[in-house]
């Protein structure tokens, strides 16, 4: 299972990576959880402006084996979604850290990232 360390993740399986130096955050389901979801076909995101609590709700991920919640890592207002999944759902698959990304958030606490999990904890919850 593909864990980059570079990332942050939650229990829920979502990965956060900062964009820059400033407060934008980029999201989306990690290789265990796409793995888990088998062929995603249709992904719904919320809209650019939407204002996101850490632990809610922003979207789904259906699949041919089940539809799936997907909850915010962070608190913010999202800043950007990936329009290219409308046409491919499938890059969440193909490539959950790269082309298959979620959002973009414009975090308001930056220091949340904090409490998100590093990578070695992240592998010892799904190995374990």
């Amino acid at each position: 299972m593909n864990v980059p360390d570079d990332l942050r993740f939650t229990a829920e399986h979502e990965w956060v990576r900062r964009l820059d130096d400033g407060s934008r955050v980029r999201v989306g389901i990690t290789d265990f959880a796409q793995d888990a979801l088998g062929d995603v076909v249709f992904v719904d995101l919320p809209d650019v402006g939407d204002t996101v609590s850490s632990g809610d709700s922003v979207g789904e991920l259906e699949s041919t084996k089940s539809v799936s919640d997907m909850y915010a890592p962070v608190a913010g207002t999202v800043a950007a979604v990936n329009d290219a999944l409308a046409d491919n759902p499938a890059l969440v698959n193909d490539d959950p850290y790269g082309d298959g990304w979620l959002l973009d958030v414009d975090v308001d606490d930056l220091s949340a990232l904090d409490e998100l999990m590093d990578a070695a904890a992240y592998r010892e919850l799904t190995e374990g």
